[in-house]
């Protein structure tokens, strides 16, 4: 199966309206809405009325720009923002000085997700992929058994040795506790390097999913196209639901599953 999952609804207007759009033409399957953002609240009203499966868009990489937003959760992000994005490589390691942070932004953001939507997120997935930072991998924040976006998936020779054997290792420890596509790929790159016939083609026997942006004007083109219909109409395009994906190991309740 295929999930076509658009990020970043609810961030802005204009970033909801251009994903509604493919919506309304079935051109994406489902979204990641970001919650406390100047159109959360809008966002959360179309989802309902439009039957959306909607998923949680972590976000510890941006300020919220809501108005619902209190003075400790403001302030905790702040932290969090300055440690994530004071290099390129702050995320690879864990702070023990901000884990009762990470843990208060996290549960505040799930709480906001149920009184938005009136619904436990279909899945959860991070704003620049923070949800995979190792404040967030290697704690409890997200509750066990959700859906939970992998790493990205790379063809053989597209990224160095120990990158991938990072991403696998990491994608282990989140199998122990969550449940996983087969694969991961974004939709710009899999345009750049014509790659989309073998996402297609692992589709028709694992379940894929396809990140999309369609507040960018080349993947919301491509995304409308007729291209993209014929691509992929002999495809399962798939809601997320429980059974779709394989369950993470039971593991006795003192452990560290």
């Amino acid at each position: 199966m295929l999930i076509v999952n658009a990020d970043d609804w609810g961030r802005s207007r204009a970033e909801t309206d251009a994903i509604l759009q493919c919506h309304l033409r079935g051109r994406i399957t489902s979204v990641s809405a970001m919650v406390f953002m100047e159109d959360s609240e809008r966002a959360a009203g179309l989802a309902r009325e439009n039957g959306i499966d909607v998923g949680l868009h972590l976000n510890f990489s941006q300020q919220f720009s809501g108005d619902t937003v209190s003075p400790a959760l403001r302030n905790h992000h702040r932290n969090i923002i300055a440690f994530l994005t004071a290099n390129k490589y702050a995320q690879l390691f864990y702070n023990p000085f901000l884990r009762t942070q990470f843990a208060y932004s996290c549960q505040a953001q799930l709480e906001e997700f149920a009184r938005l939507f009136g619904a436990t997120p279909t899945h959860i997935d991070g704003h620049h992929h923070m949800h995979l930072c190792a404040n967030v991998l290697f704690s409890r924040s997200i509750p066990a058994g959700m859906v939970v976006r992998r790493n990205f998936s790379f063809w053989p020779g597209e990224k160095s040795l120990l990158n991938r054997a990072y991403r696998s290792a990491a994608d282990r420890w989140l199998a122990r506790r969550y449940r996983l596509a087969d694969y991961f790929f974004d939709l710009t790159q899999c345009m750049q390097g014509n790659k989309l016939d073998r996402v297609a083609a692992l589709a028709r026997s694992e379940e894929v999913e396809l990140m999309t942006h369609p507040i960018s004007p080349g993947e919301r083109a491509y995304l409308m196209s007729e291209e993209r219909s014929e691509l992929l109409q002999n495809l399962s395009s798939a809601r997320y639901r429980m059974d779709h994906f394989p369950s993470p190991p039971v593991c006795p309740a003192a452990s560290d599953c």
